[in-house]
């Protein structure tokens, strides 16, 4: 028989957006490093860099500090990853959210124009130039790129608020971005996990109300950890997925099937 090699191993990825051992885009990483794929990480600053490093030297990955509200930031990162790992980039993971705290708590209604603007330029709009930076150093037999959702991208969920439009904005991004990219060999995909103790979820209100729900309602009665999140996103980061392009992924223990 032939010997069993890492799924992964060979490919040159980009990860966007660990903050700390909690988050999602770790666990990701950590799985994908694991399955043989080499890796740059970023995370959003100096002060994010002290709990980050040592995750991203614990995998052998050189660690970048990318804030993409700063003009010209994403496509410096996106250049420098690429000069790192020979460059080559066969995937990139957008695991990148985030509102101004006063439009996350109040009422979608109350939203200003200028917050819902910045959370959608941070949230969406991020996902797309990620595309555009990262087109001159895909393969030519083909790239996949990855961002993160919510349920609350197509249902309406309690204190989720303003990210949800967002959400929902960023999975529709996903199905164009699948349409014009796909003659390229270029995959793009959504992941959404159920809810998660992460830093990001840490600003809704009543998150550990919205955990203690999905524990009771989900047909596997727990949440899902990282390790399964990341082991979703590596295969459809893999060859394994390489018949699917344009879709949402549900990680989420069968939450989203009951409404």
């Amino acid at each position: 028989m032939p010997r069993w090699l890492p799924p992964l191993r060979g490919h040159h990825g980009l990860i966007l957006g660990v903050a700390n051992a909690h988050s999602i885009a770790w666990g990701i990483a950590q799985r994908c490093a694991i399955q043989g794929a080499r890796l740059v990480l970023t995370c959003l600053n100096a002060k994010a860099r002290a709990q980050v490093q040592p995750l991203a030297d614990a995998i052998g990955a050189p660690l970048l500090e990318c804030d993409v509200r700063e003009p010209g930031a994403l496509a410096a990162t996106v250049a420098r990853a690429a000069e790192l790992l020979e460059g080559r980039l066969d995937f990139a993971v957008h695991s990148i959210a985030w509102a101004p705290l006063q439009e996350l708590h109040g009422r979608v209604i109350d939203t200003s124009a200028e917050g819902y603007a910045q959370a959608m330029q941070v949230s969406c709009h991020s996902f797309a130039e990620l595309a555009r930076c990262c087109e001159p150093h895909w393969p030519a037999d083909g790239a996949t790129l990855l961002t993160v959702s919510y349920q609350g991208a197509v249902e309406a969920v309690p204190h989720y608020g303003l990210m949800g439009p967002v959400k929902a904005a960023l999975e529709s991004m996903v199905r164009y971005m699948a349409l014009e990219l796909g003659p390229r060999q270029v995959r793009v995909h959504a992941l959404s996990p159920g809810p998660m103790p992460t830093r990001a979820a840490s600003g809704l209100t009543d998150f550990d109300g919205l955990m203690a729900d999905a524990r009771r309602r989900a047909p596997l009665r727990r949440l899902v950890t990282l390790a399964e999140v990341g082991d979703a996103a590596a295969f459809l980061l893999g060859p394994g997925a390489a018949g699917m392009s344009g879709q949402t992924l549900y990680v989420d223990g069968g939450l989203h099937a009951v409404g």
